[in-house]
């Protein structure tokens, strides 16, 4: 599938959801013709979700576009450009810092481009992991926990039935819509949205939009 286009299951997902869920066929109706795509390779995606780590989208903007510059000053984007895992594993520690990144990011930058590198993480044999195996191959890396191998699987692989309990728009986002507000426990999320299967990525992916309009992308 190219990068721009949608996912062959979102017409599909579109019409089950908007059929078993009052609150997302509203949202669906809401915003019409927009959908995730995906945007870069995986190392690239995995790495500037561990640069964004628990700082401000300008921040994280910002040292990005100089880490790029390091790694990859022949780069045409530093946007989304398509990074060297050998490059970032042969840049040092100090290299990395004066990009901005704290040690413990440049420790994990080039931990994760160790696993690209030696090919314990390997692309190729993705396709045959199911979701949690997926997750757990991922979360073998430092620096990567379960919501960033669930937003990697979501906004990258593009798996249609991810349901991410601990984030917080998520959660914002179901107690605005179905429960007055009032925030609920990740069991009783889960419960909600079993009627969503096979496409809970799909139905987050519209309660984010109900939050914040512009789509994120990785």
């Amino acid at each position: 599938m190219g990068r721009s286009l949608k996912p062959a299951y979102w017409d599909d997902a579109t019409r089950v959801l908007g059929q078993r869920d009052r609150v997302l066929k509203k949202l669906i109706r809401a915003y019409p013709g927009i959908h995730l795509r995906r945007r870069s390779d995986p190392f690239t995606t995995l790495a500037r979700a561990i640069v964004g780590q628990q700082i401000s989208v300008k921040a994280a903007d910002s040292i990005w576009r100089r880490f790029v510059a390091t790694v990859a000053p022949a780069a045409k984007s530093t946007v989304f450009p398509r990074l060297d895992p050998r490059a970032v594993a042969d840049t040092g520690i100090p290299a990395l810092r004066q990009c901005g990144l704290s040690g413990r990011k440049a420790v994990y930058l080039r931990d994760l481009a160790a696993h690209f590198v030696s090919g314990a993480l390997d692309a190729k044999r993705w396709k045959k992991l199911d979701d949690e195996s997926l997750i757990g191959a991922l979360v073998a890396v430092k620096g990567i926990g379960r919501w960033t191998a669930e937003m990697f699987l979501i906004f990258h692989e593009l798996r249609a039935d991810v349901l991410p309990v601990d984030d917080i728009g998520l959660q914002r986002a179901i107690a605005l819509h179905y429960h007055g507000g009032r925030r609920i426990t990740p069991a009783a999320m889960r419960k909600l949205a079993l009627a969503w299967q096979p496409y809970r990525s799909v139905a987050t992916w519209y309660l984010w939009r109900s939050l914040d309009p512009v789509p994120v992308e990785y």
